[in-house]
């Protein structure tokens, strides 16, 4: 007997439902249309619980019993973890949920890091965000990395076994922005312009290895890292120092805060990882669930 293949997955958050919805998408069935709502509006909620958004009429604990049904195997199951608040909140995050897409069972296992998960060898397939391997694995080099097909010739072979394999397109993306008044007329916020710029770029102080790869060590040779004060958003804080990267979706408010909006560097997205010295029988078939990819996104192992 075979059992499932176990996929470490986010427990929480925009990573989570992209996977889920790209289960649903290639498994086209009601059942796992229904596990994607179930799980991503009751994440939802659970957030704004813990964000103090709107209040709960039950505690965390009688929630999860609501939640949970150990009787039925094809029902997800979620748990209580502290969460990173003032205060230290339980939050209700995904724990497990078992599903068969086109023959191939998966067990779909919540992990706060699934990428460190998969470089300790505990799975050989698993799910979390591109920024994560930047932050951790990928190697710091003059030149900077134009997007995902470059991630993987950036990583050791000795340091991790861990491979990106595709993206699944839930993409917003770490944009370089700066005042009008830092750019020359005529000048297009890029890269380029980086290179040539002296002074201060604010970024969130996670994203210094992120950025750094992304830059490439010779474009930030004359450019000083800066980071926004605890108590000022990261736009304000941009708008302070006069240029820097931040992760947007629309620009919206970067807009509010006067600041345009430059080139786009690298793409936060949810990738597909394995871990290239584990196997399982359905790791194949597992994989060739998620090449319903566009071109950009996916990559060779």
């Amino acid at each position: 007997m075979t059992h499932p293949l176990p996929v470490a997955v986010p427990r929480k958050g925009r990573p989570l439902e992209a996977v889920l919805e790209r289960i649903a998408d290639a498994g086209r069935t009601d059942e796992l249309d229904a596990l994607a709502d179930q799980v991503s509006n009751t994440l939802r909620y659970e957030k704004s619980v813990t964000k103090g958004s709107i209040e709960a009429d039950d505690g965390p604990y009688q929630r999860l019993a609501e939640y949970s049904d150990p009787e039925e195997p094809g029902n997800p199951e979620f748990t209580l973890l502290r969460d990173d608040r003032e205060g230290k909140p339980r939050r209700i995050v995904f724990d497990a949920a078992t599903v068969t897409i086109d023959g191939v069972e998966l067990k779909l296992v919540g992990r706060e890091e699934p990428f460190r998960a998969l470089r300790t060898h505990e799975f050989a397939l698993g799910f979390d965000s591109a920024d994560l391997v930047l932050e951790e694995v990928v190697g710091i080099r003059p030149t900077g990395l134009a997007g995902l097909a470059d991630v993987n010739d950036r990583i050791d072979p000795v340091d991790t076994d861990v491979r990106v394999v595709s993206g699944l397109g839930d993409t917003v993306y770490h944009t370089l922005m700066g005042r009008p008044e830092v750019l020359a007329p005529g000048r297009e916020l890029d890269r380029q312009f980086l290179a040539e710029y002296e002074g201060p770029l604010c970024i969130s102080p996670r994203y210094e290895r992120l950025v750094t790869a992304v830059l490439g060590t010779d474009t930030l040779e004359d450019v000083e890292f800066v980071y926004p004060d605890p108590e000022t958003s990261e736009e304000a804080a941009i708008a302070d120092a006069g240029m820097g990267v931040y992760l947007t979706v629309t620009g919206s408010t970067a807009r509010d805060h006067g600041l345009v909006l430059g080139e786009h560097l690298f793409p936060s997205e949810t990738v597909v990882m394995r871990n290239t010295a584990e196997d399982h029988p359905h790791l194949k078939r597992a994989l060739a669930l998620f090449d319903g990819l566009s071109a950009e996104s996916k990559l060779a192992v």
